[in-house]
């Protein structure tokens, strides 16, 4: 499996809004993660599950160059956390892709937990396990792979306290 790496952050906003956001508003992620370029829900495999590919940005005298994955995502809750969970798969609906290098993600976890006592703050643990693929050094990807954690839980934050996202707080679940 390789290493895994582990962010954990406390984040203001109810583990439903964050699920809505991550998975069932997860092909809008590129419109405010600028490490994303585009995200495609290739096929809707029941409620709780998604085929989908991400297709890193390209980030100009960036050491690691423009990456895709295909994953299959499941959500699910527990009691009160929910739970979002995917690993790469090969599919039919999405070849690999002229210049552009197809990584994989290992099994991969996001826990949301709600705060006790306070239904509007989240506990967030991210665990990660990626191969990027390609002739990157071990410490390059290690690098790139915590720092594209702390970017994405900024990323989020940012987006979950916008103006337009404030008022769009809807009850989900899986």
């Amino acid at each position: 499996m390789g290493k895994v790496f582990r962010a954990e952050a406390v984040i203001d906003s109810s583990p439903e809004h964050i699920y809505t956001q991550l998975f069932e508003k997860l092909d809008q992620m590129d419109q405010w993660n600028p490490n994303i370029s585009k995200v495609q829900i290739l096929q809707q495999i029941g409620k709780n599950t998604l085929l989908t590919r991400e297709i890193t940005a390209q980030i100009p005298a960036n050491i690691v160059s423009q990456r895709d994955f295909v994953s299959v995502r499941h959500c699910y809750r527990k009691g009160s956390s929910l739970y979002l969970i995917g690993t790469a798969i090969d599919s039919q609906l999405m070849p690999p892709q002229k210049g552009i290098i197809r990584a994989e993600a290992g099994l991969t976890c996001i826990v949301l937990r709600p705060i006790d006592g306070d239904s509007g703050k989240t506990h967030f643990t991210w665990l990660l396990s990626l191969d990027l693929k390609g002739w990157i050094p071990q410490s390059v990807t290690d690098q790139a792979l915590s720092r594209s954690q702390a970017d994405f839980i900024k990323h989020l934050r940012r987006h979950l306290s916008s103006k337009e996202n404030m008022f769009q707080h809807v009850k989900a679940t899986p």
